[in-house]
């Protein structure tokens, strides 16, 4: 089986196909700490994508609540049993078994259905039943975790229980677990953009991308007969527009954009700069060795072992440069000027800068599509007005 370098576990590994980067890669970073599971990011994805018959249980974008929330229920656990030991070494490199080399199977040889069949421990045979789809919303808002020093804004106050929200879609990997398993090779990723997708006229229902993505964002629809999972939204990456569960998102905690290697990155690029330059923003399960596209910023209240496991190295540092970024430290400044710019427009942000008083970012065009503030104005009115004879309890 051919060899491919991914950058996130600092080594080669194996995967069925030789190294192919697109020309450049659909990326995404989401900020945990701004998440509040209002779930209009899945609703706005549900009614666009997902709401005809035999679509029932798909939710190509889903919010779960970590530790005890899974979409399908216990989907990381079960992943994480199978894969066995993962050890990371002090520089950053990963020693354990990726997906594609655990068990000792032969992806060339052994498809993950016979293997299946030879050994159900295997971690691409693990097919999630119906019940497990059925309850997108099992575990939600479930504290876990005894009392710890927590950053909270009560000072010297201890935080004794956590849990945090963990929106998910379609990672559009680069090594994906469905486009390395499909044995009819329906499933392909868009040269021009990365995004990957479902040839569904060519789908035969094999089930075996369901079954070796281990994000389970490949869902089968029994009804049509085939295979079908997020498409990235290409129709409006195509025009320099952000997917849909982007520009609905309340919270304002995604970014969309393109992300590159790390040897090719672009400091003024939103998303290379949050996940290369000030290394804030890291991926989920790394370990699995798919290089995932979409990375997350560690929700700064949770344990840091948890967030180990989850994001793998870096969470110590992400987790204290975007608490100096949130905080206003002057060496964070760009970076919280690009956290300010995320969500504030439904164009894609190519470029930006961040000026003595605004954020300012760009489009491909070099067009301005989004300006903020550095800081919010504020206005302090008295607690009483004479003119009306009332107090006020709000008086910014």
């Amino acid at each position: 089986m051919p060899t491919v370098y991914n950058w996130q576990i600092g080594r080669e590994m194996e995967y069925p196909y030789a190294e192919n980067r697109p020309d450049r890669q659909w990326g995404a970073v989401f900020d945990l700490n701004k998440c509040i599971a209002c779930q209009t990011c899945t609703l706005s994805c549900k009614t666009t994508w997902t709401h005809g018959e035999g679509q029932e249980h798909m939710f190509w974008n889903n919010v779960e609540s970590k530790p005890y929330g899974a979409h399908p229920l216990g989907w990381d656990q079960e992943i994480l049993d199978r894969l066995g030991v993962q050890e990371w070494g002090s520089d950053g490199v990963y020693d354990g078994d990726t997906i594609w080399e655990a068990n000792d199977v032969d992806w060339e040889e052994t498809s993950p259905t016979e293997e299946h069949v030879a050994n159900e421990g295997h971690v691409a045979s693990y097919m999630p039943d119906d019940a497990d789809w059925a309850h997108p919303n099992l575990g939600e808002d479930e504290p876990a975790g005894e009392a710890f020093a927590g950053d909270t804004h009560i000072e010297g106050e201890e935080h004794p229980m956590w849990f945090f929200y963990l929106p998910r879609v379609c990672n559009h990997c680069t090594y994906a677990g469905c486009a390395g398993s499909c044995p009819v090779q329906a499933i392909y990723k868009r040269q021009e953009d990365g995004i990957v997708l479902i040839d569904e006229e060519s789908c035969q229902a094999q089930l075996q991308c369901v079954q070796a993505c281990p994000y389970k964002k490949s869902v089968f629809n029994q009804a049509k007969g085939n295979s079908q999972k997020c498409v990235g939204c290409y129709p409006k990456v195509e025009q320099g527009l952000v997917p849909q569960c982007f520009e609905n998102c309340l919270g304002k905690i995604r970014q969309h954009g393109w992300v590159n290697p790390p040897e090719e990155a672009d400091p003024t690029n939103p998303i290379d700069y949050l996940v290369h330059e000030a290394e804030v923003a890291l991926p989920l399960y790394p370990q699995l060795g798919l290089e995932p596209n979409v990375y997350y910023i560690p929700p700064i209240n949770v344990p840091d072992d948890y967030l180990f496991q989850m994001f793998g190295p870096g969470v110590e540092e992400a987790k204290e440069t975007y608490r100096r970024a949130r905080d206003g430290r002057a060496d964070q400044r760009k970076l919280r000027g690009l956290l300010h710019l995320m969500g504030s427009t439904e164009w894609r942000i190519e470029e930006f800068e961040v000026t003595e008083d605004q954020a300012i970012g760009y489009d491909a065009d070099g067009r301005t599509v989004a300006k903020v503030p550095m800081e919010e104005p504020r206005a302090e009115r008295p607690k009483f007005e004479q003119g009306v004879d009332a107090y006020r309890l709000d008086v910014t």
